[in-house]
């Protein structure tokens, strides 16, 4: 059952999100994308090695494929805090969180919002976070205070972490989000390579080596671009007939199992980064040969969901999320944020620690 009637969301509606804990599950975004090319033009999903393409096949015959998954896009939202570059325009949401960085050598510095397992990554792991880290995440395994993660690494509590490989402790995802083109015709595609010149002619290599390596994408020759390569019925893209569709989750239920002596604060501020997260206009451009758009015969709507299932949609925009997340950080006190070296000894040391766990 559905609530015609749009809700404009107030200051009440964020406390009940954040801490009823009989309110509703979760808040939750349909979104109808289009290629730039239109309904029905062909849009290239990731392939994954040994399957290509990741599409299922559904009971009434229909093909399901993966254009983002919910690591993927996970991995597009969170560099949305990161601090704005030389050159960009400012950008608001830097201030939301502590601009943790990890300096490799002299040289290339590491965003924590860049790091695949955020706060359990082993970029953290070898520097000088470590320990602070840790103690963060036996504090929250311990006692369920959150507020140290919060402090250091707001986000992994946002998109979710697990310190595998050390503390085991476990952050469930408060957004997720997922993109999949329904009803979709895979198609293949073939191409020839041709070199710039005839590098037997220059005797670059003789007859007979040009001979074994006709046709073998494999051979040197070929890699280094010296001879013909065809490439035939390799993957084409695909047509999705049913349609492409964002899919944004805010898990209200993980959120209030965040605790901690500040639990109330915490909570408010986690929502607001969520929220600015699951509401910020994403890029479209996903990969060479994907770029998408909302398509705008279909508005996209949030609508809250109690927990009897009954759903009421919401007026939730950018702007509303923005400020509550700002009035949250102001409340909660943005942890400071810091630059520290990366240490190889650490990192040597922890490689032991695997070892010694597998003997």
């Amino acid at each position: 059952m559905t609530d015609q009637t749009v809700h404009t969301v107030a200051e009440a509606d964020f406390k009940n999100w954040a801490d009823d804990l009989r309110g509703p599950v979760a808040l939750t975004f349909h979104q109808k994308l289009l290629p730039v090319e239109g309904e029905g033009g062909v849009i290239f999903p990731p392939t994954y090695a040994g399957i290509g393409y990741n599409i299922d096949d559904l009971g009434d015959g229909t093909k399901v494929a993966q254009v983002d998954s919910v690591g993927a896009q996970a991995n597009r939202m969170e560099p949305l805090f990161r601090k704005s570059s030389p050159g960009r325009p400012v950008n608001p949401l830097a201030d939301l969180v502590p601009q943790v960085e990890v300096l490799l050598g002299n040289e290339k510095i590491v965003s924590i919002l860049d790091a695949g397992h955020r706060l359990g990554d082993a970029v953290v792991r070898a520097s000088a976070l470590s320990d602070e880290a840790q103690t963060a995440f036996r504090t929250y395994l311990d006692v369920g205070d959150a507020g140290p993660i919060a402090k250091l690494a707001p986000t992994s509590l946002v998109f979710g972490a697990w310190d595998s490989r050390d503390t085991q402790a476990k952050l469930p995802r408060v957004v997720s989000s997922v993109i999949r083109a329904w009803d979709v015709d895979p198609l293949k595609r073939s191409a020839q390579y041709i070199p710039a010149a005839d590098y037997a002619a220059l005797k670059v290599f003789d007859a007979d080596e040009a001979a074994k390596a006709t046709n073998d994408a494999k051979s040197p020759l070929a890699q280094r671009g010296y001879m013909h390569v065809p490439a035939v019925a390799s993957h084409g893209g695909v047509v999705a007939r049913g349609g492409i569709v964002r899919d944004v989750t805010v898990n209200l239920v993980a959120l209030r199992q965040l605790g901690g002596e500040n639990g109330e604060a915490l909570r408010a501020y986690v929502l607001g980064l969520a929220l600015v997260a699951a509401t910020e206009p994403q890029d479209g451009f996903l990969r060479q040969g994907c770029l998408l758009t909302p398509d705008p015969d279909a508005p996209a709507a949030w609508n809250e969901v109690a927990r009897d299932g009954r759903r009421r949609e919401v007026a939730l925009t950018p702007e509303s999320a923005l400020a509550f997340a700002q009035t949250a950080a102001s409340r909660f006190g943005v942890g400071p944020s810091k630059t520290v070296q990366f240490d190889p000894r650490k990192a040597k040391d922890d490689v032991k620690k695997k070892d010694k766990a597998g003997s």
